[in-house]
């Protein structure tokens, strides 16, 4: 069984939002703030590239680990925004969103302007409460 590499607090807050390109910069302070506002937590840095809110413990086919229930990371072309269970449920909400692309738990987008910033608040919420829900 092999243990995750990516683990909270490996870097401070402000080691991370110093290499943020300068471009990602006002929007991750912002999803920072919006994270944190619908979360009541303050943000932690996962790895290097990663800001997570809350986390919950899993169990996966024999191996298990600690993992953040939202969170993003500004990547090269397109902030990563972490939906931990999946998208099955929101397809109301991504029809209204705005320019986006999907992966099992990443929303990809280009950045805040290209989306409607109410539908992600509600899209960010309504996963956290799943999460909370389900993990505690």
């Amino acid at each position: 069984m092999s243990e995750l590499k990516t683990k909270a607090n490996q870097i401070s807050l402000a080691e991370f939002m110093a290499q943020v390109p300068e471009k990602k910069l006002d929007d991750s302070k912002r999803l920072i703030a919006l994270m944190q506002d619908i979360t009541g937590l303050k943000p932690v840095v996962w790895g290097s590239a990663i800001v997570g809110f809350g986390a919950y413990e899993y169990q996966n086919t024999g191996a298990g680990g600690r993992w953040f229930k939202t969170g993003f990371s500004p990547r090269k072309q397109n902030f990563s925004i972490y939906i931990m269970n999946g998208f099955s449920e929101y397809s109301e909400l991504l029809g209204k969103l705005g320019k986006h692309k999907l992966g099992k738990s990443c929303l990809y987008i280009s950045s805040l302007k290209a989306i409607d910033e109410v539908i992600l608040v509600e899209l960010i919420s309504a996963s956290f409460e799943a999460m909370t829900k389900k993990y505690g």
